[in-house]
């Protein structure tokens, strides 16, 4: 019955391995070889049809020039800036092309000691693309983000800035008459905030009532985020969310295909950009008929939405009040700008797990003022709550480590009977009161629970860059000096010798490997993680070494003998 134990451990460990091995070829641009289309490369595949959409392509000609109505005004850029924002808009279409977190550095770790530049998110430089669009469809050639338009507020030249003391800046785009319609569009940026009032007024300038619908999308290249690694990554790519379908992720790999399964039609939700730590969304009020959109143009993903269809008669005008958000995961802010926000920030499966440790996580660092000690106090906290169990499997695995010489010794007389040996096995399993597999259960039952912790730390943006002490000046980032992956591999090693040996002398030599194995792993991950990792395995020693010698067995290493 021991056997049993180690297969599930062994089955545990190969099937690691084997995400390991395809998330490792897909970091590489390989296919993955055991789960080829979970995942598959980024491939130029053509791009699919606009779904019908109606929403002029990323790259389309300017409109005003199919049109033949020349642009106003030469094209310009105009950079503005709050507390936590600088933002740049293109004057064609009025679109937000550029986006730095002033709060957010773009480099980690060691790199953040020398200098601090601020984290790009939206950009059309280097290579990259990720913009947020707007603009109209109907029929008669209306204005799109391909228009040429004006910035008519605040008016001059100088630079655009939230000045000491101002709660709130406005900037008004409109274009010249296309189609007999003006397109206006309002940006309200607040102090403090990386939310973003928008508003759009279509006014009618000609004799024909006008039918138009406004859309809104963002998009951006299929490039991932670069705190992504081959041992562990989040979700890139758009996401649609509604009251009826809930969250729904969309991966790059499924667009190339041509397989987007989203709720389309919806009277709420959003439609939003996910990266990891870092999101843009549109929001449309709730209630507001919208139909939502997946698609891919020219090597770009797009995700948007359009409103509902209004006719504006002639000297009349129509307005649409949406929002925009651009900035950090914080699950806090999110869950108060709308319903379902919060779920970009990718807690994978276990969220019904993951939201109430974060919960905590956050209170104990409202206290102790260190998201390092937060780690290590919250997995005081969940070692405490389930030390009950835990003590019944070391229990029950120092019963087994007690007899362990006399199983071994019944195998080596026995092993040419093995249903005799069997039989004496279970006989001494009964005299002893020992269940063979009372250490695993327990255990099992808290994995599901140390799983969705590591996603909260994986996930949570106020790890990036937060210090702990001494040379760990970023949770987010891997020990620089392995410092902490080395005392996990040598806890772990600890932790393993003692447990009671299989009686197999090589399944106890690859009993040894594992720890090994996995402890390669630690060094490439997010210092935090190890940290956690290393207080989990330190109490779980304490308690061990306390209940063997509460039980009267001896506390002793059970080393292999490796010839």
């Amino acid at each position: 019955m021991s056997d049993i134990r180690r297969s599930i451990l062994w089955v545990i460990f190969g099937f690691s391995m084997i995400l390991l091995w395809d998330r490792w070829q897909i970091h590489n641009g390989q296919p993955a070889t055991f789960f080829p289309s979970s995942s598959p490369p980024k491939t130029a595949a053509p791009a699919p049809a606009a779904s019908g959409t109606g929403v002029p392509t990323p790259t389309a000609a300017s409109a005003s020039a199919a049109s033949g109505v020349p642009a106003p005004v030469a094209r310009q850029r105009h950079t503005v800036r709050t507390d936590v924002f600088e933002l740049t808009f293109d004057s064609e279409g009025g679109a937000l092309v550029g986006a730095r977190l002033l709060k957010h550095a773009a480099e980690t770790g060691k790199a953040l000691q020398k200098t601090f530049t601020p984290l790009e998110l939206l950009t059309t430089e280097g290579g990259r693309t990720y913009v947020a669009q707007t603009g109209l469809i109907g029929s008669g050639g209306l204005p799109t983000h391909k228009t040429p338009m004006r910035l008519v507020e605040p008016a001059g030249t100088g630079p655009i800035a939230l000045a000491d003391g101002q709660d709130r800046l406005v900037l008004r785009f409109e274009s010249e008459p296309q189609g007999g319609v003006v397109l206006s569009k309002t940006y309200t940026l607040r102090r403090h905030s990386y939310l973003i009032d928008v508003q759009h007024e279509v006014r009618n300038v000609g004799d024909a009532p006008v039918q138009a619908r406004v859309y809104q999308q963002l998009v951006r290249d299929g490039l991932k985020a670069g705190s992504e690694t081959p041992f562990y990554s989040t979700f890139t790519g758009p996401a649609v969310y509604s009251e009826a379908a809930k969250y729904q992720k969309v991966e790059f790999a499924n667009i190339d295909k041509g397989k987007i399964d989203i709720q389309r039609q919806a009277s709420d939700g959003y439609v939003a950009m996910v990266q990891h730590y870092f999101t843009s969304a549109w929001l449309m009020p709730a209630g507001v008929e919208r139909e939502n959109f997946v698609r891919k143009v020219d090597n770009l993903y797009a995700v948007g939405q359009i409103g509902p269809d209004a006719t504006v008669a002639p000297g009349a005008t129509q307005t649409m009040a949406s929002q925009l958000y651009v900035g950090p995961q914080e699950e806090k802010v999110l869950e108060a700008i709308a319903p379902g926000l919060e779920l970009v920030k990718d807690y994978g499966w276990l969220t019904i797990l993951a939201k109430p440790l974060y919960w905590l996580l956050e209170k104990i660092h409202g206290l102790v003022g260190n998201w390092g000690w937060a780690i290590v106090a919250l997995v005081v906290l969940i070692k405490a709550a389930f030390y009950w169990l835990n003590a019944s499997a070391y229990r029950s695995m120092a019963k087994m480590k007690a007899i362990n010489p006399r199983i071994m010794e019944m195998r080596e007389r026995l092993k040419n009977n093995p249903q005799l040996m069997q039989q004496e096995m279970m006989k001494l399993y009964r005299e002893e009161k020992v269940n063979p597999l009372g250490g695993c259960f327990p255990i099992l039952i808290q994995i599901p629970v140390f799983i969705a912790l590591y996603w909260v730390l994986l996930a949570s943006v106020e790890m990036r860059n937060a210090p702990w002490i001494g040379w760990i000046v970023d949770l987010s980032s891997p020990d620089p000096y392995y410092v902490l992956p080395i005392i996990m591999a040598l806890s772990t090693l600890v932790q393993t010798a003692l447990n009671p040996l299989p009686p197999d002398p090589l399944q106890a030599k690859l009993m040894w490997m594992m720890p090994l194995i996995f402890s390669v792993m630690f060094f490439f991950f997010p210092a935090g993680l190890v940290l956690y990792w290393i207080v989990n395995n330190v109490l779980t020693i304490a308690q061990q070494a306390y209940i063997n010698h509460a039980m009267g067995v001896p506390l002793k290493f059970n080393l292999p003998k490796f010839k």
